[in-house]
């Protein structure tokens, strides 16, 4: 009896796995095209300089990331002051000139018009610079450059 029970039980166990979703994966990140635009073979600057530019890039975007964490910690603070001088600083609000796609209103005239979904388009691709793991990675991809 035992046995058709635990054969019941892992026959039941293997239905439920394979109607439950799947666990969620990592994001997928697919690679955007080359913009226009790049050097061409015999206009490629030396290793050295590459890596001189690339190192100053993530030196420059962590000190980037780093100012905008302690703006936000900073801010925390500010955002709830009311406008005034405290000590030094004044604290104002004053309005932007900028200004931006009111999109709330788009969607609103585009389900009036009756023209179905607002058209969309991919923002342009993030440069990201990375540390090859090791210079194997990396040789197959600097003989192509070359």
């Amino acid at each position: 009896m035992r046995g058709l029970i635990g054969t019941l039980v892992e026959t039941a166990a293997d239905a439920v796995r394979s109607i439950a979703p799947a666990a969620p994966s990592e994001p997928v990140v697919e690679a955007a095209p080359d913009p226009a635009g790049l050097y061409e073979p015999d206009e490629m600057p030396d290793t050295d300089v590459i890596a001189g530019a690339a190192h100053e890039y993530e030196q420059a975007a962590e000190e980037a990331r780093r100012a905008d964490r302690g703006k936000r910690a900073a801010r925390k603070i500010l955002d709830r002051l009311p406008a005034g001088q405290y000590g030094a600083w004044i604290v104002e609000r004053i309005t932007s000139s900028r200004e931006t796609v009111d999109l709330d209103a788009i969607r609103a005239t585009y389900n009036q018009l009756g023209l179905g979904p607002i058209p969309m388009k991919r923002c342009a691709p993030s440069l990201k610079v990375r540390r090859a793991a090791d210079t194997a990675t990396a040789a197959p991809l600097l003989a192509e450059a070359a």
